[in-house]
């Protein structure tokens, strides 16, 4: 297989409404694409083939065949196949990469029936109603909790950290945003319940934005004489999908998710105490802890006591935490994840990898992870239907 290195990426700025803006979704995907070329140095005619991750569009936007925007971020972009080709299986070696969605077109009750359409939509939703996802969420939250004996307020430490985190990240949507443990562990008007055990501080967030990558073999690097050593390289890459009704899953063990996992960590010939640092799909605060798990992060039924003793958490974070003492420490979503940092939800797993990028060449700034040399990316679709987990490094 060749080598797969990340040379550019780019993002927005995840705090902004692209409809008051007067803009759309096409604005996105040039904008992001525009800064991953830029920061990857290369003329764009090298690229050979692009891709956009997104969700839903058609619904949130009324704009569908996204690809056909690749080229209005480059006129040597015209004429590029779009469609994700794997540089792994030798078909190109440069690609752009952009994941991009505008959801704040329309109410959040609205919104949210668009968003059920990646759960089993014409059967759940007669089950759990309006707002489907934070309720099935909500339901996994109660599995785990009645199965393992965590608590509701084990849940609130995953916000706390995330929001902290984003205090960190100049581009996330909640970054002057302020949430104490106590605000997040209790239901009040500031915090109410939204499906519980979960509340709004549980909760990801509706956002706008893109983000970007170029994405390149290592032949090609060894043509334009760049260092591969300086750049991360795809490690280990694991893909899988479950049955999409929740009910038809094994929450909150979620097997068919942990084979993702397995799968990248057989590849990379790494084991999870080997990673320093990881993204996970936090689109709630569950989420998180069941990626914990998912993940090797934590033994089963151990996610809630590994978020709450602040193990997750960046140092500076972790200062003001009064968790227990810790003995192994893996900061996760050091850039606010997708309840600090936002959930634009096509532009997810890209942005995951972006952060993966900024912190293996030591461009994440506030939120740099010390010493960081492996990193994992954990992303999903549904109640956790799809899943992927990528693990990358430094040569």
């Amino acid at each position: 297989m060749e080598p797969v290195y990340i040379l550019g990426g780019g993002r927005t700025d995840f705090k902004r409404n692209l409809k008051k803006e007067g803009k759309t979704i096409r604005n996105l995907i040039t904008e992001a694409g525009k800064k991953a070329l830029d920061d990857a140095k290369i003329d764009p005619a090298e690229i050979q083939a692009g891709a956009v991750g997104n969700f839903n569009a058609g619904q949130f936007t009324k704009q569908l065949h996204l690809g056909a925007f690749i080229p209005e971020i480059d006129p040597k972009l015209h004429g590029i196949p779009t469609i994700a080709h794997w540089i792994m299986g030798g078909f190109h070696d440069a690609v752009l990469v952009v994941g991009a969605e505008q959801q704040k077109t329309m109410s959040s009750l609205d919104g949210s029936d668009v968003l059920g359409a990646a759960a089993d939509y014409h059967i759940e939703k007669p089950e759990y109603g309006d707002f489907m996802f934070p309720k099935l969420f909500g339901r996994i939250a109660q599995i785990y909790i009645e199965k393992y004996g965590a608590s509701e307020k084990d849940l609130a430490w995953v916000a706390y950290k995330n929001y902290a985190h984003a205090r960190l990240n100049p581009l996330a949507q909640m970054r002057g945003a302020d949430l104490s443990y106590d605000c997040a562990s209790q239901v009040s008007d500031k915090n109410p319940s939204v499906a519980p055990p979960l509340k709004v501080s549980d909760c990801s967030q509706i956002t706008d934005g893109a983000a970007s990558l170029v994405l390149v073999s290592g032949k090609y690097l060894d043509r334009i004489g760049r260092d591969k050593s300086r750049l991360p390289r795809l490690l280990g890459f694991g893909h899988t999908t479950d049955y999409l009704a929740l009910e038809k899953k094994d929450a909150p063990t979620f097997s068919t998710a942990r084979k993702a996992a397995e799968k990248a960590f057989a590849m990379a010939k790494l084991k999870a105490r080997d990673i320093q640092g990881a993204e996970v799909h936090d689109c709630f605060s569950i989420t998180e802890i069941v990626a914990y798990e998912i993940l090797g992060l934590a033994e089963k039924g151990k996610g809630a006591e590994l978020a709450k003793s602040g193990a997750t958490a960046l140092p500076q974070v972790r200062r003001e935490h009064i968790g227990s003492k810790i003995g192994w420490e893996i900061p996760v979503n050091a850039g606010g994840g997708l309840i600090g940092d936002g959930h634009p939800v096509g532009a997810t797993g890209v942005r995951q990898v972006h952060e993966a990028y900024q912190q293996l060449t030591e461009q994440a700034s506030a939120r740099q992870i010390e010493g960081v040399k492996r990193f994992l990316t954990f992303n999903m679709g549904g109640s956790l239907t799809t899943s992927v987990a990528m693990i990358w490094g430094r040569d």
